[in-house]
């Protein structure tokens, strides 16, 4: 046969395999982007010791001293600024904290730069992190400070008044206590900025961290729990580089500018940002909090060629009055979660094709997905590659019952292509799943055994998602005790808590509801009340305000006679879940939060249509 006569032949063979799989060029290049990081991940196990991003931080500050890694509120500071102001923090810490390899110490800290030296302090003598929601409060405050260890916590100077409230019991726990100002009356409080100041910059020898493994702690990262209270999940120095190549994977480059506007506390602003742009050698823009008003002007200012979001960020975007500058920026990509398809659209048609990449994962689990394609709707896809090791499945789910279905057999039932299932993925040597620190209750709760054999074992996402018929994967809905809403995770059981230590409520039972034109679902309560007992809203508005964060509060309460519980004694949400808010189903009493009014409003018909219209926002 003739090169002439082989042409023809070629070119069908490649619009065939065009038409049966019009992806395998793509997912054949993603697939070998994940090879090859799995492949450097590979050398830093063999290094001794191990390799850590810390030591890659420092590989930038020797190869490129003078480029700005951090951007904040006017100033910059480059990679050799963040190592000096680093080193200066380790030497205050070990003098005065006492801190030894291995030790954990809690951050209370909102998005500044100090955030970035302390952490990297902390690893310069060996020690974990415990990344604290600076929107916790009291006994939250004082679980999440205790359950991974911690012996010190530092605290930043707006946040005074939230530690002096539980100050006395970590007294008596012996925790040492420093807040970041250089003057403080408060006995039990110890200053830390003037100790700063008065450290070295020298360098810290790699002696006080030689015992790192991969397998060694490196950051608490907290998620809501059904007990009420947030759970830690323990990252260790291996699992913290999974996502710090997730920038790496998508083609980001030294050149690139990445904007932070996400909390630190968070590992999408954490880890996949700071570490992956500190990979990348990129320049991170931080900013204190999400600014709607503010966030062009600070991408267009700064040169900003790739920002990071939640849903509700490019929701936030998309509703502001359009502007002639619209598009006049340099982002060329947006990667995040929790992105709606008619969002998605409006986003791109407005601020022009900026590549979306919307990805699917929890610092708690031990399965991700990412839409590498640009699929629209879609939160990422299932390849050959994730098939072969990271084994996983969608499983039904009996939402009546609260777990997964079962055959006679008493294994788990796989769903259909293209219909939604509980998500479940296989817990191996190379996906493991790395427990709850002290918690060890929440950690067997997370699995479910004998899935598909005998024996076996599977992590429970608690998350229903589709994959179609083209192996793109849609999130769908959770399932469990927690929501959520405004981008955070709320438990359920925690509000309960705060609603029944009301006087006039007897029971109460959380839940989320969808809001027409909003992310997540907002929280609803429905409550019984003590015999003789009227609801105020004011005492509740007031009582509410005081313990949970804005994120966390009921937007609505619904009075009933009784609460429907199963056999088992287990409160029925479904139902109360599928009537929502909707009045002209529910004829029980209902209360809208009233932020302005500081009180919980009968709910009118006027103020349903309002927010079903989209013209009164909660």
């Amino acid at each position: 046969m003739t090169l002439k006569s082989t042409v023809p032949h070629f070119a069908s063979l490649v619009i065939f395999l065009n038409i049966q799989f019009p992806y395998l060029l793509q997912d054949c290049k993603f697939c070998w982007t994940l090879f090859k990081v799995k492949q450097k991940r590979a050398v830093f196990r063999k290094r001794k010791p191990f390799y850590t991003v810390l030591d890659c931080f420092l590989n930038r500050v020797r190869t490129r001293p003078d480029k700005p890694l951090l951007v904040f509120e006017g100033r910059e500071y480059s990679y050799q600024d963040c190592d000096k102001e680093s080193n200066k923090i380790a030497r205050a810490l070990r003098k005065h904290g006492n801190l030894t390899q291995g030790d954990t110490v809690a951050l209370f800290l909102g998005n500044e730069p100090r955030f970035v030296w302390m952490w990297l302090g902390l690893c310069k003598l060996g020690c974990a992190a415990s990344l604290l929601n600076y929107n916790i409060r009291a006994k939250s405050l004082l679980h999440c400070f205790s359950c991974c260890g911690a012996k010190v916590l530092i605290v930043a100077e707006e946040l005074k008044e939230a530690v002096e409230e539980v100050l006395p019991t970590l007294l008596e726990q012996k925790a040492s206590v420093f807040i970041l100002s250089k003057e403080c009356n408060t006995a039990g409080l110890q200053t830390l900025v003037d100790k700063i100041e008065e450290a070295s910059n020298e360098p810290i020898s790699p002696e006080l961290r030689s015992n790192v493994t991969m397998g060694s702690p490196a950051v608490y990262i907290y998620t809501s729990g059904t007990t009420g209270f947030p759970k830690a999940a323990v990252m260790t120095q291996e699992r913290i580089w999974a996502g710090t190549f997730y920038l790496f994977i998508n083609g980001a480059s030294s050149e690139d500018v990445i904007y932070i506007p996400l909390p630190l506390y968070h590992a999408a602003g954490f880890v996949i940002g700071l570490h992956g742009a500190i990979q990348r050698g990129m320049t991170v823009v931080l900013r204190r909090k999400f600014s709607v008003s503010q966030f062009w002007d600070d991408c267009r200012k700064h040169n900003v060629t790739i920002i990071q979001y939640i849903g509700e960020t490019m929701r936030y975007l998309c509703n502001t009055p359009k502007r002639e500058s619209d598009k006049m920026h340099k982002v060329r990509m947006a990667i995040g979660n929790g992105l709606r398809e008619e969002v998605w659209r409006s986003f791109q048609s407005r601020f022009g094709h900026i590549r979306i990449v919307e990805f699917y994962a929890a610092s708690d689990s031990n399965i991700g997905f990412i839409n590498y394609i640009g699929k629209i709707g879609a939160v990422g896809r299932e390849n050959f590659y994730q098939k072969r090791f990271f084994p996983h499945a969608l499983i039904q789910f009996d939402a009546e019952r609260g777990e997964p279905a079962r055959d006679s057999n008493g294994l788990c039932i796989p769903m259909p292509q293209g219909e939604t299932g509980l998500l479940v993925a296989k817990i191996t040597t190379i996906a493991p799943f790395i427990e709850y620190a002290r918690n060890p209750e929440q950690t067997e709760k997370k699995k479910i055994r004998d899935v598909f054999q005998k024996g076996d074992a599977y992590l429970n996402t608690g998350d229903l998602l589709r994959i179609d018929k083209d192996n793109f994967v849609y999130f769908q809905d959770r399932i469990g005790d927690t929501f959520r809403w405004k981008g955070e995770n709320v438990a359920t059981t925690e509000i309960e808590d705060v609603l029944t230590a009301l006087d006039f409520i007897k029971d109460a039972c959380v839940y989320g509801v969808k809001v027409p034109g909003t992310e997540g679902r907002a929280g609803m309560a429905a409550v019984t009340l003590k015999s003789g007992s009227e609801f105020d809203g004011t005492e509740a508005f007031s009582h509410i305000a005081s313990y949970l964060p804005s994120y966390a509060r009921p937007q609505f309460i619904r009075i009933q006679n009784s609460l429907e519980i199963t056999g088992t004694f287990k409160q029925v949400k479904v139902k109360l879940v599928g009537e929502g808010f909707n009045l002209t189903i529910i004829k029980d009493p209902l209360y809208l939060h009233m932020d302005k009014d500081k009180c919980y409003k009968p709910m009118t018909m006027n103020y349903y249509n309002s927010i079903i219209t989209g013209k009164m926002h909660i």
